[in-house]
């Protein structure tokens, strides 16, 4: 049936185009791959600090040096790195033959999928949407990507970049509300890739089934910390610390709970409230702190916290400074004797709310970690390299740091993905390569080969050819 809302109409269109140009050129070469992974990194870097100014204005506050450190450093890393391998990465690959079918052979060959569509969320809007259509430029794809509409002026300009750099059936940009959202994970894609919160990526899945489309989850869950019993504890608090407040905790991969040494509690909370005050002094008027998002998910932070306080639960301010909802500054706050039924310790808190949990013994920890929903991220302090290889390889996470947080992500060559209720399939890197490519397999035979000596009629010849192969 026709859609009656002019910006769907105009995207199914759009997808018409933009597969109708995969057919015309179904293969792209790697110059020309090439080209437009570079066309890509100078659009962005060239225009980065009217991005960071309209990211800052989004917020309400965020960092300039921040943005350029935790989206456009990382943007061009991953376009350097796929310029520097993708040419090794799309050509055949050589695989084994089947003895019984030599003198065949065997390759499998990278194959652009068609059309990726890329739906962007909020919180790193440069980085959540050149991550993903750097991989699917590198494979051949083409791609059109929903903005989110909550970083409205983030995105009407990424929108009018995109469209100055690239020809709209190759990459284009799409605006609109929930409404377009939806209908966006309902068009017939060759691969759709969703970054975003677990309860829509349930919507988006469903949406995409009705087409069999393919589809990588990039969503959350409660990422666990792990301050082991032979860390450096002072270096693990700072780490974790720094790495919770990045954009003010809004990081699918902040560390969402830590798990500390039974009698260590209050010990982390004082070295945080310590590590706060040297990253962010004067913290309510410190400019390098970034804003919540919005409203909604000011008060959201504030009613987990206040919930939590009712069911029994400790906060312990690690600044001087309430929250405050009218610049939507929100300190970072830890929180001891949470209740495991409490909202904040069920949901991804995705803010600077910090739950300190004690554990007598890392056999514990790994317990509390496992009977959890599998998380994006796990990060592990500890020297021991038994405990780090208990730990890596008795827990499953999207991903893992030891004795850093969230910078496996900014590894270019690590693939970045979910797993369980945090997500499926990954980007980045070889394997974002991977992710949109059809790895075709393909057998070429010989013109003399043995492939006529099994055949109808069956008979004592066969069945001697069949008893000698199975025999080696």
């Amino acid at each position: 049936m026709k859609n009656d809302r002019p910006d769907i109409a105009a995207l199914e269109e759009l997808l018409r185009e933009q597969r109708t140009a995969c057919l015309r050129a179904p293969y792209p070469a790697w110059d020309q791959r090439a080209a437009h992974l570079k066309a890509l990194r100078d659009v962005l870097l060239d225009n980065r600090d009217m991005l960071a100014d309209a990211m800052h204005a989004d917020f309400g506050n965020r960092a300039k040096e921040e943005i350029l450190l935790a989206e456009f450093l990382l943007v061009k890393e991953e376009i350097d790195g796929a310029l520097r391998h993708g040419k090794r990465w799309m050509k055949a690959q050589r695989r084994a033959t089947n003895k019984w079918l030599l003198p065949a052979r065997a390759k499998v060959v990278p194959q652009p999928l068609g059309v990726v569509g890329i739906i962007v969320p909020w919180n790193y809007p440069v980085l959540l949407a050149a991550g993903p259509l750097i991989s699917a430029l590198a494979a051949g794809n083409r791609a059109i990507i929903k903005m989110s509409e909550l970083t409205p002026r983030t995105s009407l300009l990424f929108e009018q970049l995109i469209s100055q750099t690239f020809a709209r059936d190759h990459v284009a940009v799409v605006n609109g509300d929930a409404a377009l959202a939806a209908a966006f994970s309902a068009q017939p894609f060759d691969h759709l890739l969703f970054t975003g919160s677990t309860k829509v990526g349930h919507e988006v899945m469903r949406a995409a089934a009705a087409h069999l489309t393919p589809v990588t989850l990039e969503l959350g869950g409660k990422s666990p910390a792990i301050v082991g019993l032979q860390a450096r504890f002072d270096y693990a608090v700072d780490s974790i610390v720094a790495g919770k407040t990045l954009n003010a905790g809004q990081t699918c991969i902040a560390p969402d709970y830590v798990l500390v040494p039974r009698g260590k509690e209050q010990a982390f909370i004082e070295r945080a409230r310590s590590r706060m005050a040297r990253l962010y002094p004067d913290f309510a008027r410190n400019p390098d702190y970034t804003s919540i998002i919005s409203p909604r998910h000011f008060e959201r932070l504030q009613r987990l916290a206040d919930e939590a306080r009712e069911q029994g639960a400790q906060l312990h301010p690690l600044t001087d400074a309430a929250p405050d909802a009218s610049v939507r500054r929100f300190p970072l706050v830890a929180v001891t004797q949470a209740p495991d039924t409490s909202t904040l310790m069920q949901e991804e808190i995705f803010g600077p709310l910090l739950p300190v949990i004690p554990y007598d013994s890392l056999d514990d920890a790994i317990a509390y970690i496992n009977a959890r929903p599998r998380p994006l991220s796990l990060y592990l302090y500890d020297d021991d390299k038994a405990a780090i290889a208990r730990v890596t390889h008795e827990t499953i996470a999207g991903g893992m740091s030891v004795n850093e947080t969230l910078m496996h992500l900014a590894c270019e060559s690590l693939p970045f993905g979910g797993v369980g209720a945090s997500g499926m399939g990954a980007y980045h890197g070889y394997e974002g390569f991977v992710t949109f490519s059809k790895m075709k397999p393909v057998l070429t035979q010989a013109r003399f080969n043995a492939r006529g000596l099994i055949a109808p009629p069956y008979g004592r010849r066969v069945r001697a050819l069949l008893s000698l192969m199975m025999r080696f």
